[in-house]
């Protein structure tokens, strides 16, 4: 008998509502305990409380647009939705109120991380007015709890699973809808998002490690290529046990998730060398 972990966890914290829901409330978890994270960063370095209060509108907008329209953008328009218990495809462009529906899921990180870069230059050149690698480095462990606990949010929400496996601590995702089959799918299957979420968590401790314990903020760049290589180093390595979200992820050696991670992970390990070989800061300068 295959053993297997029974998951029923439903994402509706009161029965018959759609929201507030279990994915919603550990979003706003991980982005709370990233402020305060932030917050301490800041009055070590006595930054002043109305740019931190100015970070957090460039931080959470960014990552919520960015993520969803990365969603639909990288993975496709189009989506199943049943409806009277009959399945039926829709798009998000003939369905635009869809769009806004982010607690039934679809964020992507990468277009998440995108939009966050583009917002946070404009933070880091117009309101906070230093560096961009300044404001990188310190938002770099914020967004990894983030992503901890919206992995977490994927887990409740029965989405982004893995492939199917024997192993005694799979997941049978009762709510697993299959794209593919058109069914809803209980066959053991690896839990990538837990994975992604504990990888995604070492890494965010990983980051406070080099920041208060090795001071590693005081060389430009260091942390957020750590992050890079961390996070979308663990996602290309998930991947690989990880349901295809597209078409194209079933007939190329490599899925989107994986071709999108390659130039973070490139561009850490470039951040990296760079911190590495210079003696004195940035901000010394």
């Amino acid at each position: 008998m295959n053993l297997a972990i029974d998951w029923n966890v439903s994402s509706e914290i009161i029965p018959g509502w759609r929201t507030p829901n279990l994915y919603g409330l550990l979003f706003i978890s991980g982005m709370v305990i990233g402020y305060f994270v932030v917050r301490k960063m800041f009055r070590k370095e006595n930054i002043s409380n109305e740019i931190l209060d100015k970070l957090v509108i460039y931080m959470v907008v960014p990552t919520i647009v960015g993520a969803r329209l990365g969603h639909i953008l990288f993975y496709g328009p189009y989506y199943d939705k049943i409806e009277n218990g009959i399945t039926v495809e829709r798009g998000y462009f003939s369905h635009p109120g869809d769009i806004i529906k982010i607690w039934e899921g679809g964020l992507a990180s990468h277009g998440a991380a995108i939009a966050i870069l583009l917002s946070l230059w404009i933070f880091s050149k117009y309101v906070v007015k230093k560096p961009f690698l300044w404001i990188l480095d310190r938002i770099s462990a914020p967004i990894a709890i983030g992503g901890t606990f919206i992995r977490l949010g994927n887990l409740v929400n029965h989405e982004m699973v893995g492939d199917q496996t024997a192993v005694p601590w799979a997941f049978r995702f009762h709510n697993y809808y299959n794209e593919t089959t058109k069914v809803f799918d209980a066959t053991p299957r690896h839990p990538a998002q837990l994975y992604e979420a504990i990888c995604y968590f070492f890494s965010f401790l990983f980051l406070l490690y080099l920041y208060w314990k090795k001071e590693k903020w005081q060389q430009p760049g260091y942390l957020f290529g750590c992050f890079l290589i961390c996070i979308f180093g663990a996602r290309f390595v998930i991947e690989f046990i990880k349901v295809g979200q597209t078409a194209r992820d079933f007939v190329l050696p490599i899925n989107t998730g994986q071709m999108l991670s390659i130039p973070f992970v490139l561009a850490g390990m470039y951040l990296i060398w760079n911190a590495s070989r210079t003696k004195t800061t940035l901000y010394e300068k």
